[in-house]
């Protein structure tokens, strides 16, 4: 569907042929005229299916039809995110898409001064994103009113969940209008999720692109047993495939992220790592030397990684598996993103075969496993059963399958096609 069929304004049609969009995502599509009407919308699509303009083109509609506001300007639309990096990333999208009307937008959040958010808050805003700590914070000391609020934003709000803010998306829901509307995110709908939506939202639309767990139908997923001791060597071996120009590695924890840089490092091998004790200022310089091609390894936990939005990964590494399995579909939601494809290579040591058992119930197929490599494990992996009614995923080959090798990097020789509005390239539909 064209964006000229979702009864968009003029200024936002031009915006958005501004940044090279020319067809809208499925999740666009649904989303766009529930939003438009002013209903309420429980939505759930993977990350990168362009979730960002489906809110915030209605929002900048909607605003902007009140014509040029005068006098000191309200809160009207307000955007929880669950870290500084998404938030980063929402805001800047109204900004693009807002160019050619004349609504203002505030970014807040914490590990940076406050004084130049309180100061654009002070200028006026129409349409503020927050994560809930900063928020909290900024309400308290009396800088920010939501008595004027229309719109109230949930971005990621399973992982706002994951990340213990539960109580703190209620203390923001309780200043903000009960005559509202509410539009509510997220990637997957467990049982909280689903209560959260239900206390928050009233009779909603339910719009969904993706069964909740489902993954990337183009993404190449594959499983290498490994002994704990052995997980370095084997990204080593992965990372001697030139051709790999951009790795993200998920390790589980900060420390654990940290010593991954460190020994890559003294191996002779550039990486940057980022999580939540990272200041603002290294996480800002570790993502953009990671976009712009400066850093090829980026090591990072779950919590930072979410929103995280980088075209071209060649390759996502579990160097740790998940105890949730809701969090693998994200982590390989990285590549493979808009019509692209990907790679996503998991390491399972053998205390994480439950956790790797639990990943295949969850999506419904299993991972290749490979046999050859180096460092394999002595132990012998687990048989492959059927899990409804497939084997192993769509699209790949036998369970023998080796990781890439030099001059075959995964993801390469495919055409790229238009961008989506989702900033992402988007492969020809």
């Amino acid at each position: 569907m064209r964006f000229d069929e979702l009864k968009l304004s003029a200024a936002l049609l031009q915006a958005v042929a501004d940044e090279g969009y020319e067809k809208a995502t499925p999740i666009q599509e649904m989303a766009i005229p529930a939003a438009l009407e002013g209903r309420d919308l429980l939505g759930c699509a993977q990350t990168g299916t362009g979730k960002t303009a489906a809110f915030a083109l209605p929002i900048l509609q909607r605003l902007s039809a009140a014509g040029e506001l005068r006098g000191r300007r309200k809160i009207r639309a307000l955007i929880l995110t669950p870290t500084r990096e998404l938030a980063a990333q929402v805001a800047d999208n109204f900004v693009r898409y807002g160019a050619r009307t004349s609504i203002r937008t505030v970014v807040l959040f914490g590990g940076v001064s406050q004084v130049p958010q309180v100061e654009g808050l002070q200028r006026g805003a129409d349409v503020v994103v927050a994560t809930p700590g900063r928020l909290l914070d900024l309400i308290q000391q009396g800088h920010v009113d939501l008595s004027g609020v229309e719109v109230f934003v949930l971005d990621e709000a399973d992982r706002m969940l994951d990340m213990g803010f539960i109580h703190d998306i209620r203390r923001v829901a309780s200043h903000v209008p009960r005559k509202r509307q509410t539009l509510f995110f997220s990637a997957t709908l467990p049982e909280d999720i689903r209560t959260l939506a239900a206390d928050l939202l009233n009779d909603p639309i339910r719009v969904a692109v993706d069964p909740p767990a489902s993954t990337v139908e183009l993404i190449e997923q594959a499983v290498c047993f490994v002994e704990k001791g052995d997980k370095l060597g084997l990204l080593q071996h992965l990372l001697s495939v030139p051709e790999l120009r951009r790795v993200l590695v998920f390790a589980r924890t900060k420390h654990g992220s940290d010593k991954v840089v460190k020994l890559l490092k003294r191996e002779g091998v550039g990486a940057q790592a980022i999580h939540g004790n990272k200041s603002q200022g290294a996480r800002t310089r570790a993502l953009d030397g990671f976009k712009t091609g400066g850093t090829r390894i980026l090591v990072a936990t779950d919590i930072a990684a979410r929103g995280l939005d980088v075209e071209d990964i060649d390759l996502v590494v579990n160097f740790d598996l998940p105890h949730e399995p809701e969090v693998y579909v994200h982590r390989i939601g990285r590549t493979g993103r808009a019509g692209d494809r990907g790679t996503a290579i998991s390491f399972c040591a053998e205390e994480e075969r439950e956790d790797l058992a639990a990943i295949e119930r969850l999506i419904g197929m299993h991972l290749v496993r490979v046999s050859e490599h180096p460092f394999r494990s002595p132990v012998p992996p687990p048989p492959v059963t059927v899990l409804k009614g497939r084997e192993r995923p769509r699209g790949q080959g036998s369970p023998q399958q080796p990781p890439p090798q030099r001059g075959s990097a995964p993801g390469r020789g495919h055409r790229r096609g238009p961008r989506r509005a989702d900033g992402t390239s988007a492969a020809r539909r």
